[in-house]
């Protein structure tokens, strides 16, 4: 064999062209294996503990029939709305969160008590809502109001940039609470305040539509957000209030 003739080496390596092929398998492979494992959803990352239950919010929010619903004298939070409120205890000049915000009905009350040297970010994952909100504001030429629509595992503020989270009746429509509560506690500032209102959750005392839609009562709520990083603190004396509860935490300061 003529070591100078290359054509005629059985033993030479593989061709360098070859190689994208070999590249463009192994891709292919490590693709199928992903989704064969159910994508990221099997890769550690929180599953929803409640499958669809904002589904009529993510597209074609029928405004009009929530705004009748959530601003009317038959629902407990509004005829309350005001001591609800004052009980939050709102400094002027107050960065805050209404998470969940919905119609506004707190985003516009919260609006006055912190006044326009302070913000309101009316957070919801609907964009019938924030619209709404944002055309409403402008009307009423509120200016430090901020609408955010927000994802359904974040609430999508930067860091340390609210005093206060308030969250009405809405902690039990989080699918992913466990990433929503990081993104709140990222959120707020050192010390800051998270309110939160729900519906009791009482076998054989709240009513069949509260034990069918809410998912777990006050205990297992505050235990996940306590998890979470925050610290109980002194809960408003919401005696008022007979279908829910009102309840505060903070985020501690730094050691």
């Amino acid at each position: 064999m003529d070591p100078h003739n290359h054509s005629q080496s059985s033993s030479s390596p593989p061709t360098v062209t070859n190689r994208p092929l070999a590249v463009l398998v192994l891709i292919a492979v490590a693709i199928w294996l992903i989704r064969s494992q159910g994508g990221c959803e099997g890769a550690g990352v929180e599953q929803s503990v409640r499958p669809g239950i904002n589904a009529e919010f993510l597209s074609g929010t029928d405004v009009s029939k929530w705004v009748e619903r959530f601003e009317g004298e038959s629902r407990e939070i509004f005829r309350h709305r005001m001591r609800i409120v004052d009980d939050a205890d709102i400094l002027t000049g107050q960065s805050i969160a209404d998470v969940g915000a919905g119609t506004g009905l707190f985003t516009f009350l919260f609006a006055q008590a912190v006044g326009p040297s302070g913000t309101v970010y009316a957070v919801d994952i609907s964009e019938e809502f924030t619209t709404l909100i944002r055309e409403r504001a402008k009307e009423l030429g509120l200016t430090h109001v901020v609408t955010v629509r927000n994802s359904q595992r974040s609430v999508d503020l930067p860091a340390e940039s609210v005093d206060v989270v308030f969250i009405c009746d809405t902690y039990h429509h989080f699918e992913y609470p466990e990433s929503t509560l990081a993104s709140i506690h990222k959120a707020l500032r050192p010390g800051g305040q998270l309110l939160v209102i729900d519906f009791k959750r009482i076998e054989d005392v709240s009513r069949a539509w509260v034990l069918e839609h809410v998912r777990a009562g006050q205990e297992v709520f505050s235990d996940e957000i306590i998890a979470a990083g925050f610290e109980p603190d002194e809960s408003p004396d919401a005696e008022y209030l007979e279908e829910n509860y009102y309840l505060r935490f903070r985020k501690p300061h730094e050691k």
